[in-house]
């Protein structure tokens, strides 16, 4: 994930599911990170980058095809803007054989999204994979749009839509839903992706924080943290990954606990939302996708 910097580019290891792996496994969550990785020198840096970080790699396919890269253009503010060169790359292959042990062992959750849910040819195969999962595991989605490679919206909005039926929590962001909906608010739009089957929906509105809905609990609002921010690259990943981490520490992760999280109480609902605007805002005072450790997360809670 090459970053402008002064006319040079950086070559970062990203890629939404992989910043969520890292992120869940910061916060001592155990993560394994299901990817077709390719074997040249990004794929190996992604490898690394994974391992370093406590993500388990059995998961992890070797895939023939070259990596996928993301060209990222930091402005003065903070805010970015994405090219990519993705034609025939590692990430779009996948086949329903290289996913048959996918679910094997304890899982209690699968995190699925951004462009590998919408990209032929693997698309189908990973949809499937969630069908399956569903039966034994908390389906998490995160649409993550990238309008230059989704297609029409109108298009992209059916199949986000069949994804958010699917699952159990879906996170998306403001620029998501204006991109999918243009002209209907947030909060509108989390109402109606809930009553598709979710149990909760959070949207989160960076400087405005972030609205989320969840049956018991209603529309609850949470304010942004204040902080200055060097870029916003996996902002929205670091609160997706908070945010679970948040529901397993609370026990309301995997199938047998579907009613509870269907039952999520509101203290319960702001406290998990406060850790993941927390996440998100520390991400946002580095550079690229650097999301805490649970140490960072803790001593950063305000006290009392």
């Amino acid at each position: 994930m090459p970053r402008d910097r002064e006319g040079l580019y950086e070559a970062v290891p990203g890629g939404s599911p992989a910043n969520v792996a890292v992120g869940l496994a910061r916060l001592e969550v155990p993560a394994r990170m299901l990817a077709r990785v390719a074997d040249d020198p990004f794929g190996r840096r992604i490898r690394r980058h994974l391992a370093g970080n406590g993500v388990d790699l059995t998961g992890v396919v070797a895939a023939a095809e070259p990596t996928s890269l993301a060209i990222v253009a930091v402005d003065p503010d903070g805010s970015v803007a994405y090219d990519f060169r993705v034609d025939g790359t590692a990430d779009w292959q996948w086949r329903d054989e290289e996913l048959g042990g996918a679910l094997d062992g304890q899982v209690l959750a699968v995190h699925a999204g951004s462009l590998a849910m919408t990209m032929a040819p693997g698309a189908e195969a990973l949809l499937r994979l969630l069908q399956r999962a569903g039966g034994s595991a908390t389906i998490s989605y995160d649409p993550n749009c990238r309008p230059l490679l989704m297609g029409a919206p109108a298009l992209a909005r059916e199949r986000i839509e069949r994804l958010v039926a699917l699952a159990d929590v879906v996170k998306a962001s403001v620029e998501d839903v204006a991109w999918l909906v243009p002209g209907r608010a947030a909060e509108e739009v989390a109402e109606a992706w809930l009553a598709l089957g979710p149990a909760l929906v959070a949207i989160t509105a960076g400087a405005d924080g972030v609205v989320a809905v969840a049956n018991r609990t209603g529309t609850v609002r949470r304010p942004a943290r204040q902080v200055a921010v060097v870029d916003t690259v996996g902002a929205g990943d670091a609160f997706t990954s908070a945010l679970l981490a948040g529901l397993y520490r609370r026990g309301l992760l995997g199938a047998d606990r579907r009613a509870a999280l269907a039952a999520i109480t509101e203290e319960q609902l702001v406290e998990a939302l406060d850790d993941a605007v927390l996440a998100s805002a520390i991400t946002c005072t580095r550079r690229g996708a650097d999301p805490p450790r649970l140490a960072e997360l803790l001593g950063e809670r305000p006290v009392g």
